[in-house]
């Protein structure tokens, strides 16, 4: 039987798009505007479980690099799972981001084609205002700031999109944005960003 798992929280995504990332409103049926997709996420869990294993205030990261248009997979992705979250809650996230537990993650099922492992690694996700500081050690981080909409005090958001990651995205740019491993040597600042609340399951 497959365990229940559900995962709330937030996620600060950067990638190589020169402007707003095509995906969120093709749902992965737009090229990127790089021809490819690089892109690394720094994810804060503020509540959630895996079956009866508590995954609350664990940080996760995700490297994923897309030889193209989204939605015709044969990612390469790669998971980093916090140092201090015990073995138990390591492979139930790991699981849950192979999408072998169904729910909103079922697709990396289908859309990974090789998956380079998970790592435990220091993770930090702060908050400094309204930019988003992730570090995922050695492999790098960033900083992600959404951008600023008309009105005073309020950002650019989609709201009510279809996108998998969640309905309410926050339209950001990368003031530094760093990837190293796995052959990879990404900077990616000044590029295509974005903050999304996560409410994900598979109930």
């Amino acid at each position: 039987m497959t365990e229940a798992w559900s995962l709330k929280g937030e996620m600060a995504l950067s990638c190589s798009c020169t402007v707003f990332c095509p995906c969120v409103i093709s749902l992965g049926n737009h090229p990127p505007t790089e021809e490819r997709c690089q892109t690394w996420a720094g994810i804060r869990i503020d509540e959630g479980h895996f079956d009866a294993i508590d995954l609350a205030g664990i940080k996760v990261g995700l490297m994923m690099d897309l030889p193209g248009i989204m939605a015709r997979g044969n990612w390469t992705a790669a998971l980093f799972v916090d140092d201090k979250a015990p073995i138990q809650a390591v492979k139930g996230l790991t699981r849950i981001f192979t999408g072998r537990v169904g729910g909103t993650t079922h697709l990396l099922s289908i859309l990974v084609g090789q998956f380079l492992g998970v790592h435990q690694i220091p993770i930090s996700y702060e908050t400094q205002g309204e930019t988003r500081i992730v570090s995922l050690d050695k492999y790098g981080g960033g900083a992600i700031t959404p951008v600023r909409g008309k009105e005073a005090g309020q950002n650019v958001v989609i709201n009510n999109s279809e996108y998998w990651i969640g309905p309410d995205v926050i339209v950001s740019r990368a003031d530094k944005s760093r990837f190293r491993g796995f052959g990879r040597n990404w900077n990616l600042a000044g590029r295509s960003a974005e903050i999304v609340t996560l409410n994900w399951g598979n109930s």
